[in-house]
């Protein structure tokens, strides 16, 4: 059998960039080259109805081998006469934010807990002083960058994961299991991950992300998430007979973003505190433009940020005419608590299959989101557990060997746990 760091090794040379400013899906025609990769694998390992949509959406089975009837809705779950027919999903992409291209992934073996040189060259480190919680990965194998890419744990980590446990029941037809249900996701990094996820034709009862994270985390609480863009068109006149006339886009693109609550960034905040976060800004005298993420785990305080916006955009339009600032907001996605709180049997199935590992499971609020949010909303509940990652988006993004092999037993864990 291959191992979950080979198998993760092997995926992360894949450039799976995804970009935001192509509406395809998937946005980035290269994202197809893994999802093809792992469909070769997962007919050769000889899963059932391995199957891809155009949008490049990846799904297979392993039936169930128990002779059981194979519950596909979520009030199967905690029933004794059926099994529920459980996914496991990934996303293929990786975050825009850093190059995903020629990733050279180094093993540090039994690493020392001092600070790690990624680069001499470009006198890149990763320092245990910015970075405390290296501490804790002291003599584990560490695997990092060469400080120029991101590494791919997110989510390449839960991909070789869940191969890793395809494999192992595909190879074992001996050991009892229900349905499991396999999907590989594009785009989800640009947070369109489940916009084209046939629920339906996925077919589980109820599923897990297997997605980012340290070890030990369990994930059903997650921000409201939206984008918002804001336009502004300026007038642009010779600036030596400009007075009064001229309307300089640029500065009143400034102007917007100092109206915002300067506490609310995620430099400022942490827990269920939420924000609004500048990615993106351009500009001319003529136009100019802001991009913003919008973040908040409770629904009352993330519809006000929108409106906050909203009252920014009628102000300027007030004072320096209508039409010179447009804003355009796209809601991303949900907080899940509300529905899988209802059904908080799913998350004790992955905390006892955690402390058969030795771990004592961790849940805490999501600052982000995964495609199980907006699946959860969707009909198909979706929890998250953590892949053993670190420090995901950047070129300090780093991942154990012992984690990643650990992950895929408790996702090994999770499902012999679905029998009892």
């Amino acid at each position: 059998m291959t191992t979950a760091v080979e198998r993760f090794l092997k995926y992360v040379s894949y450039d799976t960039q995804s970009d935001e400013a192509y509406d395809t899906c998937p946005s980035t025609k290269k994202q197809l080259l893994l999802a093809n990769e792992l469909k070769r694998e997962l007919e050769e390992m000889g899963a059932s109805d391995v199957r891809m949509s155009e949008y490049g959406y990846l799904f297979a089975r392993i039936p169930d081998n128990t002779g059981s009837t194979s519950a596909h809705g979520a009030s199967g779950v905690g029933q004794k006469t059926t099994i529920p027919a459980l996914g496991f999903i990934s996303h293929i992409d990786t975050a825009p934010s850093l190059t995903g291209t020629n990733v050279k992934p180094r093993i540090v073996q039994a690493y020392d807990g001092k600070d790690i040189v990624l680069n001499a060259e470009k006198q890149i480190v990763m320092k245990v002083s910015e970075f405390p919680f290296l501490a804790d990965l002291k003599g584990q194998d560490l695997i990092v960058t060469d400080g120029t890419t991101l590494l791919g744990a997110d989510d390449k980590a839960g991909v070789a994961e869940i191969m890793t446990m395809a494999e192992y029941f595909l190879s074992h037809p001996e050991i009892p299991h229900g349905e499991i249900c396999i999907g590989f996701t594009p785009d989800e990094e640009i947070g369109r991950g489940a916009d084209r996820f046939d629920v339906k034709d996925f077919g589980a009862a109820v599923a897990y992300t297997v997605d980012g994270g340290p070890i030990g985390e369990i994930e059903y609480e997650n921000f409201n998430a939206a984008s918002a863009k804001l336009t502004v068109n300026g007038c642009s006149i010779h600036p030596g007979s400009a007075k009064n006339m001229m309307i300089n886009a640029s500065l009143v693109a400034m102007e917007i973003n100092s109206m915002l609550p300067s506490g609310d960034t995620p430099a400022h905040t942490e827990g269920y505190e939420g924000f609004f976060h500048l990615t993106d800004m351009s500009g001319t005298v003529e136009k100019a433009m802001l991009s913003y993420i919008i973040r908040d785990h409770n629904a009352a305080s993330f519809d006000q940020r929108i409106k906050t916006m909203e009252h920014i955009e009628k102000l300027i339009n007030e004072k320096y005419g209508e039409g010179t600032a447009k804003l355009t907001v796209r809601q991303q996605y949900r907080n899940m608590r509300e529905l899988i709180g209802e059904h908080m049997e799913i998350v004790e199935l992955a905390e006892r299959a955690l402390r058969r590992e030795g771990i004592e499971p961790v849940t805490a609020p999501v600052r982000g989101g995964t495609d199980g949010s907006q699946l959860t909303f969707r009909g198909l509940l979706c929890p998250n557990i953590g892949t053993g990652g670190y420090s995901c988006h950047g070129p300090y993004e780093h991942i154990t060997a012992e984690h990643l092999e650990t992950s895929a037993n408790i996702v090994l864990n999770i499902i012999d746990e679905n029998l009892k």
